[in-house]
């Protein structure tokens, strides 16, 4: 795959802080690649750094093998939205993107076509001041396809949309990728992306946690299977998962997850101890999952495990023990 951006050694020192720390990844032409991390990991410096609006400390980043500093016409190479409130709000919706066309040598026949293509054509004469947060996401991204560029770049495109919404905005950048386009989109939410995205790039803190698939990073969330059991005898349960080798975790008063563990197991093992079962549920691990343990957010997204129960991997004991 032919890539569309690639990011090489990317770093920013705000004074005393580190925003961003040699970052590298790449983005490849006709693929969607989400670029994930908590809020404040940097993804809109190392973004606004991609479009020349940020000084670059040390490394750099290029589309197509040029800065974007140095494209000829970047309109119609990059389309970037990156906040959706720099509008005039007296402004007209057509007249904002005629007045982009006019600027760009971009012919004014584009306008009308790009208002439909984001779902605005009923509301072009209605002033943005007017406009919802969704809608003006709307019009941000129609200023960005404008030029017909190649390449997009999204920060958080989906703040302020509603339900339909999100799922029209879905639709919108498949059918970027479908066209042979790269598009880069930010999220701090990978359940947002997951149904969106080829590609993840990771970061927290300002580096490089993971770049893969999202096939690969499924792939890693299927390992993480286990157990999730209530019952009314939740310390007694507790006392002998402590006597064997098992990794386990309260999440409830009566409820805890045995990790790694089988129903083929557990049951005769539950019933060797006579224990009272309410209710037991075969669990696989998400991709958020996943997410959050590679950006260090596990342990708040998770309750405390408050049973002392052992961590070590689990090891299918024999169900007499």
């Amino acid at each position: 795959m032919t890539s569309a951006i690639e990011v090489r050694d990317l770093s920013k020192q705000f004074r005393s802080v580190r925003a961003v720390d040699h970052l590298t990844f790449e983005v490849a032409e006709g693929r969607v690649t989400g670029f994930l991390g908590p809020n404040g990991s940097g993804k809109t410096t190392t973004l606004r750094m991609l479009l020349g609006l940020v000084s670059i400390t040390s490394g750099g980043a290029t589309f197509g093998g040029r800065r974007y500093l140095d494209l000829d016409h970047p309109i119609h190479h990059v389309g970037a939205a990156l906040e959706a409130t720099s509008f005039h709000p007296s402004r007209r919706a057509e007249d904002h993107l005629k007045t982009v066309a006019l600027a760009s040598g971009i012919p004014l026949t584009r306008v009308a076509e790009t208002l439909d293509l984001v779902g605005l054509t009923d509301v072009a004469r209605r002033r943005v001041g007017k406009f919802s947060l969704g809608m003006r996401q709307r019009l941000q991204l129609a200023t960005a396809v404008l030029g017909d560029p190649e390449i997009l770049i999204l920060d958080e495109p989906a703040n302020g949309l509603d339900p339909q919404g999100i799922q029209w905005l879905r639709t919108f950048i498949r059918h970027q990728a479908s066209l042979g386009h790269a598009v880069l989109v930010s999220s701090h939410l990978l359940s947002e992306m997951e149904e969106t995205v080829d590609d993840v790039v990771i970061i927290s803190q300002g580096k490089l946690v993971l770049q893969t698939t999202l096939a690969d990073m499924a792939a890693q969330a299927g390992t993480g299977t286990g157990l999730r059991i209530r019952t009314p005898e939740i310390n007694r349960l507790a006392e002998v998962l402590n006597a064997v080798p098992v990794g386990w975790r309260q999440t409830a008063p009566d409820t805890l997850v045995i990790d790694g563990a089988t129903p083929e197991w557990f049951g005769p093992f539950a019933a060797h101890h006579r224990i009272v079962l309410y209710e037991l549920i075969n669990e696989r691990g998400s991709l958020e999952d996943v997410f959050l343990r590679l950006t260090h957010g596990f342990d708040t997204a998770h309750p405390p495990d408050h049973s002392g129960g052992q961590s070590a991997p689990f090891r299918m004991p024999e169900a007499s023990a």
